[in-house]
């Protein structure tokens, strides 16, 4: 159940229609499809139902990013502000090395905390953010100019007053 106060919007309905699953997909495929990629980095847990279809449409490795205590072998981990609350992410210490260039994806932007967290992860390991990608940025929390100067790319912007 969302939390009380937060804006929330619900991807089932794409998931559970395979076109409109389909057409995110081919969207995210044609814009990576050319682009130097070692991997591609999926947040927990929405990221990884499309992040997991692109890497293997690309043929890369998929790098998941999980909530504290998710994964069984050492890690690095960043803690980030969100919203409702503060919040840990991590990933294994040997998920990347330096250089590896990678694109994080996940199913929404609000406020930025996740993928900014993530990008500090990354970061930490030497690896090299190239872009993040979204299904859907809510504009008005303004997670693009967090993030920069990462560049974002999403398949759908809401604003506020859209319901």
């Amino acid at each position: 159940i969302p939390k009380s106060g937060v804006r929330f919007r619900d991807i089932t309905p794409l998931l559970q229609n395979p076109e409109s699953f389909r057409f995110g997909i081919d969207r995210l495929y044609q814009r990576y499809q050319n682009t130097e990629l070692d991997g591609l980095v999926a947040l927990d847990a929405r990221g990884f139902l499309f992040g997991s279809t692109l890497a293997y449409l690309l043929g890369v490795p998929l790098i998941p990013v999980r909530k504290t205590g998710k994964l069984p072998a050492e890690t690095v981990s960043t803690d980030y502000q969100l919203e409702y609350g503060l919040n840990s992410l991590e990933m294994h210490v040997d998920a990347l090395d330096e250089a590896t260039r990678v694109v994080i994806i996940d199913d929404l932007i609000a406020t930025g905390g996740t993928m900014c967290a993530a990008v500090e992860l990354i970061s930490q390991l030497g690896g090299e953010t190239i872009e993040c990608a979204v299904i859907i940025e809510l504009v008005d929390l303004d997670g693009r100019a967090k993030l920069s100067p990462v560049p974002l790319y999403s398949l759908v912007s809401f604003h506020e007053d859209e319901a």
